[in-house]
């Protein structure tokens, strides 16, 4: 539903979403629209070439070996850590700053989560907390690259590598992004790791129009074993080798990201050019805190997400409201908060920076659609709270 406020610069507009998805399809909708034909004249729904030939577009796009498309993004962080061969009762640690997928999982599947605190710049999981909650049962590291920033995959997989531990991205917010490892080398996130794992969510970077997910891998081995999980524990038909799940990114969806795939650099540019108009806006307000670009990759926005100090985020959000601007907060509680985990006895369990991150962030809209008179109403908005 579009928001019309009373203040006569925003009637002149289009109402302000945080995603507006429906102006992105316009601009795309004749090949969109044929790329669904193609599909429907087939009848293949279920696999066949549209989904191998997204899974090799986006294999090259990111350098990955081996992309395995899946049903969701929950899916896709679940079936690889039943890939890893991990037993009930090994931990995996994991940032409580995160949405509940990333977690959710793991108890899901009778492991134990490690709730760690987070880097007081990125948001994203704490090089020392991971050092900290190491002990003899940890198996895995869950980093998430939150809101499109990446964390320190050079640090974390040292880390990894000393200890002998697996690392999953949770690459859903930073699909697109670079990040420069230690010898200098570009690559994208979510193919540091062992596997990586992305969303499909409509209101993603990459986003199709119902639901879907992927793991990507450089590890052969790992692949066949995704594989095999996502598809009923088989290779071979009616031959199960192992427990899976049925997981399938469906064909009109793959033919959907095959053409959304082709803008996707383009989508970035223009989510990045919000943030900087955001940022040249806000970063002279003592009350905001702009978001941290860490020099080792590009941050892709899925989110530009503002923390507002003195208890006053609230009251911004409001006055915002008000004025006919639509924010969200992600995320009002932290995982280890939530009455799901009380049973791992973590309710009591200390985070400070996490526990204050979710009294102070607000994230403005930021979309691939965004026009310059849009921009400027936000940020007009925002700053006629601080005068």
């Amino acid at each position: 539903m579009y928001v019309v406020a009373k203040n006569p610069f925003l009637c002149t507009m289009k109402g302000i979403q945080m995603v507006d998805l429906s102006a992105q399809y316009a601009k795309i909708k004749p090949a969109i629209d044929s790329a669904i034909a193609e599909v429907l004249d087939s009848a293949v729904f279920i696999g066949g070439q549209k989904v191998e030939s997204f899974a090799l577009e986006l294999g090259a796009y990111l350098g990955a070996e081996h992309v395995i498309p899946c049903a969701n993004g929950t899916d896709a962080l679940q079936i690889a850590l039943m890939a890893l061969g991990l037993k009930p009762g090994d931990e995996v640690i994991t940032p409580s700053f995160t949405y509940i997928a990333t977690t959710e999982v793991i108890a899901l599947l009778g492991l134990t989560p490690v709730f760690v605190e987070v880097d007081p710049q990125t948001y994203c999981i704490s090089l020392a907390a991971i050092e900290a909650a190491i002990t003899p049962r940890t198996k895995a590291i869950v980093p998430v690259h939150l809101y499109g920033q990446a964390a320190n995959m050079n640090a974390i997989m040292e880390i990894a590598a000393k200890h002998q531990l697996f690392v999953v991205e949770d690459n859903a917010q930073a699909i697109g992004s670079d990040y420069h490892l230690a010898n200098g080398q570009r690559v994208k996130t979510g193919t540091i790791g062992h596997i990586g794992c992305t969303s499909f969510f409509p209101s993603k970077n990459l986003g199709c129009y119902g639901d879907g997910g992927a793991l990507y891998t450089q590890d052969a081995e790992l692949a066949q074993k995704i594989k095999m999980i996502a598809n009923h524990g088989q290779k071979v038909k009616y031959v199960h080798d192992v427990v899976g799940c049925n997981s399938r990114l469906d064909s009109l969806q793959a033919a959907i990201l095959s053409v959304k795939l082709r803008q996707l650099d383009n989508y970035i540019d223009a989510r990045r050019t919000v943030a900087e108009a955001y940022d040249a806006a806000f970063a002279q307000i003592p009350a905001l805190t702009i978001p941290f670009r860490a020099p080792d990759s590009k941050h892709v926005f899925h989110q530009y997400t503002l923390r507002v100090a003195g208890g006053q985020r609230e009251a911004l959000q409001a006055h915002l409201q008000n004025l006919g601007v639509p924010t969200m907060i992600y995320y009002p509680i932290p995982a280890h908060k939530q009455h799901m985990f009380a049973a791992f006895g973590v309710q009591d369990l200390q985070l400070p920076l996490t526990e204050q991150l979710c009294t102070e962030v607000l994230s403005l809209p930021i979309h691939t659609e965004m026009d310059e008179a849009q921009q400027q109403y936000i940020i007009e908005s925002v700053l006629s709270y601080f005068k």
